[in-house]
């Protein structure tokens, strides 16, 4: 029989008479065979391509002998892919292509005689064979799905039977496209059976060499079946990459400028590492540890600085004044040329942020010429970041000291371990408390990281730390280290700094020359005044670098050859100043007070304001004060009600009235013991009406007896009230020392009152 059907071209996937298969379509001619075989009678010719890659086949490309289907179902699925779910019916024979674009058209020969030449019993004698062999190979091959197995079983025709087979058996395309080319049942049956006895013979022999393999080693013990099998492998490819590569170890060993027990610790691994061979599961972990060993800078140094004039050449180049650091690191250095003795110099820099603190850490290792290595501490809780991690954990590796030792390929570098008052502790352990050994020089000599297993002496590494705040940092910690003070800068150190150092820099930065851009004095001054308020020099580094880049942007659009920066070019480039006059604001004022505090990123003013009002004795204390600044207005309101007669003040005055102590910006947390005498001038003033001095501003703690305490950070305290314009500052007297060690810069122009007692604060403050 004939028939003119749409043809489909499939690749590598057969259906067979009495079976019903899916496949997916993509290509817009198979669509459209798809198509048209749904708008008629949904029949359609399936056959294959000769070769499965072709993406569009000619007549020449494909069988000749396929299967007539009809289709029961077609299901759109995304990425314009179509699924299609076919009954297979007839075998058939292309006879003829009626159209090969857009889709085939072909007259199809088909036929549903069955062509039998059994003779008598002899059906039924092929049917068992066929079935035995199949359930033998299901034997053998066991991922046959079940069902399938089961209906071939208990099937009886041997046609159904045999398409099944060939349909769910993953045989080789050839073999399928020769059982769909087979008319005559009897040979069909001949053949399924040499390709069912074949590939039953293949999977025994695969399954005799895996029960060898699996016979030969210990049934616990994969991994080491694996290493055989691999082993096997490479002696018949003739490699011995595991024999070389430790041999290659062994001869770094040799050479590696180390102790003995460093070398015998490195020497077992190998030993261990050559035992297990290249791909065992656990030889990458010892293939890394070797290797980091014997990375290890153990017993190489680099040879020191001791030329002081070179050093403090270099210090003196790379920072402007900072010369307490600066004699610091020569009195280091002559201490050790002298002695011939490696002192552990534990050095931390303390200040605000800006200051330069790292880059000093970095002229000093240029100064000594050590190599330099920094590790970041902020927000490290690990302790395993420090004594690294046990070699029984997954992903080991060495804690950052070692790590650093490695990169700076010396045993003795400059090693500076940055913002060390911000490293805290969880559930991991206290990062904090690892740190003792590293900085201890009694115990660092041999420093035993978890991941080395080995001690590592770090007695010769010069340690530098910097942290912004010394309150945060454990005691047991800060006892190791001589703590040394990078305070804030003066106007006139930030003005060399700028024009010394900021203004070169960030010229090449933006890749300017140093004809195309010139800075006028007043500008830096500006600069300095109005667009930055700050203890370091950060942010007056970023204002030049906006600067330069908006020169660089008008050369290059050529609007300009070159520019001169004054104070009214500073105006055009950035805007309106943020900080405006502030000495409009140091009026007189009753209740009202300019207090000076500390803070991590230098000093500021903070003004204190009280309000009396009637009432029933309540006092309100605002603006989002620490539990210190709250004692100290309670010391204050006692201090005052004890000396009630002394001021003229009604016995039930404060029975009578509340007060309210406000300190603005309550949403900025404040802390300290240094806002005593602030808040009881303010008290006072607001309760005896009187005005304080507002070009006055004060610092200090107070007792309930009116004793003034002495307090810390006034060099940035005394910077800030400057800032301003206060021209009168009132300190206790124990600060009187430390006033002397400033420099005149800072207290240029401010006339600076000692006080012991309170009655001394009120008769300066007091208008």
């Amino acid at each position: 029989m004939k028939k003119v059907l749409p043809m489909l071209a499939l690749r590598g996937k057969y259906i067979f008479p009495n079976t019903v298969i899916h496949f997916d379509v993509s290509r817009a001619k198979s669509l459209r065979a798809i198509e048209e075989a749904m708008q008629n009678d949904q029949m359609i010719f399936l056959n294959n391509q000769i070769n499965p890659t072709l993406e569009d086949p000619l007549s020449r490309d494909l069988y000749e002998v396929g299967t007539l289907a009809k289709i029961r179902q077609v299901v759109k699925l995304p990425q314009n892919m179509t699924r299609v779910f076919a009954e297979g019916l007839f075998r058939g024979n292309i006879t003829e292509y009626c159209e090969e674009e857009p889709s085939f058209r072909v007259e199809v020969d088909y036929w549903d005689i069955r062509e039998e030449s059994f003779e008598a019993l002899e059906k039924e004698a092929y049917l068992r064979c066929v079935k035995e062999s199949f359930e033998k190979y299901c034997e053998e091959f066991p991922k046959i799905d079940d069902n399938i197995v089961n209906y071939v079983l208990m099937q009886e025709d041997l046609t159904a039977i045999l398409d099944q087979i060939a349909t769910h058996l993953p045989f080789s395309l050839e073999a399928k496209q020769e059982i769909l080319e087979t008319k005559d049942l009897k040979d069909r049956c001949e053949k399924m059976l040499l390709i069912l006895e074949d590939e039953i013979d293949l999977l025994e022999v695969r399954n005799r060499i895996q029960d060898k393999v699996r016979k030969s080693v210990d049934k616990n013990q994969r991994d080491f079946m694996l290493r055989e099998q691999m082993k096997a492998i490479r002696e018949e490819l003739g490699e011995t990459s595991v024999v070389d590569e430790g041999e290659e170890y062994l001869q770094r060993v040799e050479k590696l400028d180390a102790s003995e027990e460093v070398k015998e610790k490195i020497k077992k691994e190998i030993s261990r590492f050559q035992a297990m061979g290249n791909h065992a599961a656990e030889s990458g972990v010892i293939r890394t540890y070797i290797e980091t060993m014997l990375d290890m800078p153990w017993n190489h140094k680099t040879q020191d600085n001791d030329d002081l004039e070179e050093a403090q050449k270099i210090l003196n180049e790379d920072h402007y004044g900072l010369e307490k650091v600066k004699e610091r690191v020569l009195e280091y250095l002559a201490a050790r040329a002298l002695s011939g003795k490696k002192e552990v110099a534990i050095l931390c820099l303390v200040g605000p942020p800006g200051t330069g603190k790292t880059s000093i850490a970095r002229s000093i290792a240029r100064a000594t010429h050590k190599e330099y290595v920094r590790i970041s501490l902020g927000g490290v809780r690990d302790e395993a970041e420090i004594r690294g991690h046990r070699r029984t954990y997954v992903g080991a590796m060495p804690g950052r000291i070692v790590t650093a030792i490695k990169e700076a390929k010396t045993s003795n570098p400059l090693m500076l371990l940055d913002e060390v008052d911000k490293v805290g502790k969880d559930q991991r352990g206290d990062t904090a408390s690892a740190l003792l050994e590293v900085l201890d020089g009694e115990q660092n000599i041999s420093f035993k990281d978890h991941y080395l297993e080995v001690p590592l002496d770090l007695s010769e590494v010069l340690f530098l730390t910097t942290a912004n705040d010394l309150s945060t940092i454990p005691k047991p910690l800060l006892d190791r280290m001589e703590v040394i003070e990078v305070s804030s800068y003066t106007e006139n150190e930030k003005f060399h700094i700028a024009q010394n150092y900021l203004i070169e820099k960030q010229r090449k930065i933006a890749g300017l020359k140093s004809k195309q851009i010139t800075w006028k004095d007043e500008a830096i001054h500006v600069l300095i005044q109005n667009y930055t308020r700050e203890a370091g020099v950060r942010n007056l580094e970023r204002r030049i670098g906006q600067i330069c880049r908006k020169v660089a942007k008008d050369i290059y659009m050529k609007k300009k050859k070159q520019a001169t920066i004054s104070a009214k070019m500073v105006g055009k480039y950035l805007g309106t100043s943020p900080y405006g006059n502030e000495e409009e604001s140091l009026d007189d004022q009753i209740g009202l007070v300019h207090g000076l505090a500390w803070t991590s990123v230098g000093g500021t003013t903070l003004n204190i304001e009280v309000n009396v009002m009637p009432g029933k004795g309540k006092l309100q204390v605002t603006g989002s004060l620490g539990d210190v600044m709250k004692e100290s207005a309670y010391a204050a309101i006692s201090y005052i009600r004890s000396q009630s007669k002394k001021y003229n003040i009604s016995d039930n005055f404060f029975e009578t009235h509340d007060l309210h102590i406000h300190v603005p910006e309550g949403a900025v947390p404040k802390d300290g013991p240094s806002a005593g005498i602030t808040m009881t001038t303010a008290v006072l003033s607001a309760i005896l009406e009187q005005k304080v001095d507002g070009h006055l501003a004060m610092t200090g703690e107070v007792t309930i007896r009116g004793q003034v305490l002495p307090i810390g950070g006034l060099k940035e305290k005394l910077l800030a009230a400057k800032r301003i314009g206060i021209k009168k500052v009132v300190v206790p007297q124990a600060n009187e020392k430390d006033v002397k060690e400033f420099d005149t810069e800072i207290t240029q122009g401010m006339k600076i009152h000692y006080v012991k007692q309170v009655d001394q604060v009120i008769e300066q403050a007091f208008k």
